[in-house]
């Protein structure tokens, strides 16, 4: 850890407020693309993005170096709370009807090789729920029982946005290249 990085550690570890707020400037722009992944409002993205510091700040004594770098203990916190708010914000689904023989591709991801703004395009168009999901599964690589469990959802629930977001996909793209298309 560089030594500006160790000074506001234990600044915040003392709960100084420059520190707190020096290290939450330092830690905003990637926190707050994360929680954009997860919202349209930007209030909600705030909400969670504030949510996880908080608690970084709450819990700063517990962190550990040999465990990893600040950022990323900062970085799996901020999107717990990201998949809280989600908890908290979602309904149930109603009109759904869930098999658990649907199969996700797992070994395909279809975000891989796209550009980050087609990419954020893209999850602005699901739902928020199927939003979260596809991008825990394919952008933070969780596993469909970290998913559901994280959601606190049943895997059939998961399988089932999994396959409506890459259904959307498809539809997406069709759009996207008539758009180009009609543009010449």
């Amino acid at each position: 850890m560089n030594e500006e990085l160790n000074i506001l550690l234990n600044g915040c570890i003392k709960y100084d407020r420059l520190s707190q707020e020096k290290l939450y400037r330092q830690f905003y722009p990637a926190l707050f693309a994360l929680c954009n992944k997860f919202f349209d409002d930007e209030h909600d993205i705030k909400t969670a993005l504030n949510n996880g510091m908080l608690q970084v700040f709450n819990n700063i004594e517990k962190y550990d170096i040999a465990k990893g770098d600040l950022f990323g203990w900062t970085y799996s916190i901020v999107r717990n709370a990201a998949i809280s708010l989600i908890r908290t914000k979602k309904s149930k689904p109603t009109t759904e009807q869930l098999s658990s023989d649907l199969k996700v591709e797992a070994s395909i991801n279809p975000l891989k090789d796209l550009e980050s703004e087609i990419v954020e395009k893209y999850l602005k168009s699901l739902s928020l729920t199927t939003r979260a999901v596809f991008s825990l599964f394919y952008i933070e690589e969780f596993l469909i029982k970290e998913i559901a469990a994280g959601l606190d959802m049943k895997e059939g629930t998961v399988k089932w946005h999994m396959s409506d977001g890459r259904n959307k996909l498809k539809i997406f793209f069709k759009e996207d290249i008539k758009q180009v298309v009609y543009a010449r």
